[in-house]
């Protein structure tokens, strides 16, 4: 799928200036980029580390 066939509102909405992928196009892309992606239909979960405070 190339940039110019995505479609607003179906493949991808923006969210605080960023573009957020639907499951849709997710899904079409064919692959899990373990990415963590908010809608990520490969089930893939990103782990976050926790951050020590520094002393």
């Amino acid at each position: 799928m190339m940039p110019d066939d995505l479609v607003e509102g179906v493949h991808y909405y923006m969210e605080n200036g960023f573009m957020v992928f639907t499951a849709l196009y997710l899904m079409q892309r064919g692959y899990c980029c373990e990415s963590g992606c908010r809608h990520c239909p490969y089930g893939f979960k990103a782990v976050q580390s926790e951050r020590k405070a520094e002393d």
